[in-house]
């Protein structure tokens, strides 16, 4: 790796000159997602199982050095959704420590990818993935809310809905009708305030009123408990290095997912301020910079943040400041207030999470995607199932698995070996023209194979190949098989029109000769490549 890799994915002194463009704009900016932040990292912190501390201690530290170091001038990062997922199992197979364990090696991942360069290949995953994704984290955010919002304890096991569906259970035994009216009061306000004023954080009302209901009505509902009233000192004391191989896998995974999730924050913060555009591999390095300092202070694994992202750019953010700003703002809020914080009951940060679980899915653009095609309709589904009933990145495999098996069939379909009539392509008597257009790729080399071998009654062939647009190596040796039968049976063949882009292949496998020395792009008669 050479320096200029490395200097690549830093951040460079215009990056931070933007920071004093206009100060007083984005420190508003970062009040506001501060206010909206607050609620979303308690309650991602409980979800994830590692504590609201934990939510609270990653949105600050791994928020603001994601800030200082990311591609992405108005990303917010911090605990979400999508990665509580890819948590939950984690830390019932390996603890608090594995999870540690496991953000700090993903951190160590990031930073490869971004020296790497691989940032670019979010731009292959194709919209039906995504849509699919975003449903399936949605479904399992909710499903996840289940518990705290009926006031049960969380049921043992790793899949979402038989967790959800024995907390209805125990819920059915023992109702706990106060966190019950809590969760959906504030899930009410929630929705029913983003309908009313969207700019305004409904999130942090609906907690606040919650709050000050059950201690007014002095209700017996489960509370976040004592937080920590600052950040703790950085330690390795979770490290076992003797675990590092068992986790590598677990740790690819929320690799994977950080870097999917970040750069799909970034790309839609691009689309909602025209004209902006992030480096993926400064995002990339500033999200291993982020995840690697978490877990030194109790932090779960970090990504962009969608919808924080998003209130950051719709109130007018400028620059850098704003996020780093709302990291700030979160610690402040711990030094002073995390008594106050302590209070806040879990159901009512459920509801939260499940107003945000329903605001996630976009209906219009589903809708739209399922009509679009059958083949988006079923790579939507198959994702969206996959995400609940598997994990987050097996489900992407899945969805980019068959999007590229379609694709494929779309290009099979796409390719035409058509004869042409003698007024368009004048051939010699007894000869048949025909004109290859599409991609003779390996999707397609067994059908082309066999309609060329296929020709009947005629003396020659004549293949045009200028319509080729791409080939590979198993749609030359289709070629090359079919022009030999052919010969064995004593029809005559020339090929024509190849690009120079496609010689190279077709030389390398034989199928045309190398370096011609008449006629450019065309390969010999049967009898003129037997003659001395």
């Amino acid at each position: 790796m050479n320096m200029n890799g490395v200097l690549s994915v830093l951040p460079s002194p215009a990056d931070f000159r933007t920071m004093t463009r206009a100060p007083r704009r984005d420190l508003l900016c970062g009040l506001t997602v501060a206010v909206v932040a607050l609620p979303l990292a308690l309650g991602f912190g409980v979800t994830s199982g590692l504590g609201a501390a934990s939510g609270l201690i990653t949105a600050i530290v791994a928020g603001s050095l994601a800030a200082l170091f990311g591609g992405s001038a108005r990303q917010v990062s911090g605990p979400t959704g999508a990665m509580t997922v890819v948590l939950v199992p984690i830390v019932h197979e390996y603890g608090a420590n594995g999870v540690l364990t496991v953000g700090l090696l993903s951190g160590f991942m990031l930073l490869v990818l971004a020296f790497a360069r691989a940032g670019a290949a979010m731009a292959y995953v194709p919209a039906p993935v995504i849509a699919g994704f975003t449903i399936g984290i949605a479904c399992v955010i909710g499903l996840q809310q289940v518990p705290s919002a009926l006031g049960v304890r969380t049921p043992s096991g790793d899949q979402v809905a038989v967790v959800a569906a024995r907390a209805s259970e125990e819920f059915d035994t023992t109702p706990h009708w106060a966190a019950l009216l809590l969760a959906l009061g504030a899930a009410a306000l929630m929705l029913a305030g983003a309908r009313w004023k969207p700019t305004v954080p409904f999130s942090l009302a609906a907690v606040a009123v919650a709050t000050i209901v059950s201690e007014a009505l002095h209700l017996h509902v489960t509370r976040l408990g004592t937080l920590p009233s600052s950040i703790p000192a950085p330690s390795l004391a979770f490290l076992d290095v003797s675990r590092v191989p068992t986790l590598l896998l677990p740790a690819a995974a929320v690799a994977a997912l950080a870097a999917l999730e970040s750069l799909l924050s970034a790309s839609v913060a691009d689309a909602m301020r025209p004209g902006e555009r992030h480096d993926p591999g400064k995002e990339l390095f500033g999200q291993g910079i982020a995840n690697l300092a978490a877990p030194l202070f109790g932090g779960v694994p970090a990504t962009g943040a969608i919808a924080r992202t998003a209130v950051n750019v719709r109130t007018g953010a400028t620059s850098r400041l704003a996020a780093l700003a709302h990291a700030v703002i979160l610690a402040g809020i711990v030094a002073v207030a995390a008594p106050l914080v302590g209070r806040i009951p879990l159901a009512a940060l459920a509801g939260v999470l499940l107003a945000t679980a329903i605001r996630m899915v976009e209906t219009d653009a589903v809708r739209a995607m399922a009509r679009a095609t059958r083949g988006d309709a079923l790579v939507m589904v198959l994702t969206a199932a996959s995400t609940l009933a598997l994990d987050l990145v097996r489900a992407v495999l899945i969805g980019l698995g068959v999007s590229v098996l379609l694709a494929l069939r779309a290009a099979m379909r796409g390719t035409r070996l058509t004869p042409t009539t003698t007024d368009e392509l004048p051939g010699a008597a007894g000869t048949v023209t025909y004109r290859f257009d599409g991609p003779l790729l390996f999707a397609a080399a067994h059908r082309f194979r066999r309609s060329l071998a296929d020709v009947q009654d005629v003396t020659a062939v004549d293949l045009r190949l200028s319509g080729l647009t791409a080939v590979d190596a198993t749609g030359a040796l289709a070629l090359k098989d079919a022009v030999g039968e052919l010969r064995d049976r004593g029809i005559e063949v020339s090929i024509t029109g190849v690009e120079h882009g496609h010689r190279r292949v077709l030389e390398s496998l034989g199928v045309l000769p190398v370096n011609p020395t008449s006629n450019r792009g065309a390969i010999p008669s049967a009898a003129g490549a037997a003659a001395p």
